[in-house]
């Protein structure tokens, strides 16, 4: 999924990884995490015949698209991008009091497999933040994500989870998130250098062998690029 994608992520990721996985890109405002995602998927999905969702919470689709398109991320037809209101047009569904959009997107994902079958193998979540903000009922909210992050491994799944973190801060909104998941990348924004710099660190992935050094992050021509080590 990593090796062979973004320029320098190979410096990074010794090994790759295999599916199911469920990985936090977090971060806080500015540190690329949305086009880390996008760019990611694309480059893998441009070589492939699999096929790729990205439902984004945040803003509209079309919006994002035009962000995209203006880092220079190419996208691809067979990646779906989805926002907050296809998935309220799932079956015709009225936004009400109560409404549970953590099964909504169970649904969405099931409808994907059933479709697309095997060649269904990359979803993105952006955010997690935006979800918690959406569902009225709180009560157990630890045990409704420890089951969401079940099913998106039972459907072998690479996913990636785009969450908002504090600079600094540790990688959780509930608590236990980091915890949950099967990795960790903090995106973040150096300013001991002297000049604002974002860098991106793999500090967890289950099964891979991997550098948890904070490397150089930039926006080139055609996407991000991930330059060496920073040092402190």
């Amino acid at each position: 999924m990593f090796r062979d994608t973004i320029p320098g992520l190979d410096g990074i990721f010794k090994t790759d990884t295999d599916s199911p996985k469920v990985v936090l890109v977090s971060g806080p405002p500015g540190s690329l995490k949305t086009s880390f995602c996008y760019d990611i998927m694309t480059k893998h999905l441009s070589d492939s015949e699999d096929f790729g969702v990205y439902l984004t919470l945040e803003e509209e689709k079309d919006s994002q698209i035009k962000n995209m398109k203006d880092l220079g991320v190419d996208l691809v037809s067979n990646m779906h991008i989805s926002d907050l209101t296809d998935l309220r047009e799932i079956d015709d569904i009225i936004e009400e009091e109560g409404t549970d959009y953590v099964e909504f997107i169970e649904d969405l994902l099931k409808n994907f497999r059933e479709e697309k079958g095997e060649k269904f193998t990359i979803f993105a979540l952006d955010s997690l933040g935006a979800l918690y903000s959406l569902m009225e009922d709180r009560h157990n909210m630890r045990k409704r994500m420890f089951s969401f992050f079940k099913l998106l491994r039972d459907l072998n799944l690479h996913c990636f989870v785009v969450m908002e973190r504090s600079s600094g801060g540790e990688a959780n909104l509930l608590g236990d998130e980091g915890f949950l998941v099967d990795g960790v990348i903090n995106l973040g924004i150096d300013r001991k250098s002297g000049k604002l710099t974002r860098y991106i660190q793999v500090e967890k992935m289950r099964a891979c062998n991997h550098n948890m050094e904070k490397h150089a992050l930039e926006v080139g021509e055609n996407g991000l690029n991930i330059l060496g080590p920073l040092f402190e």
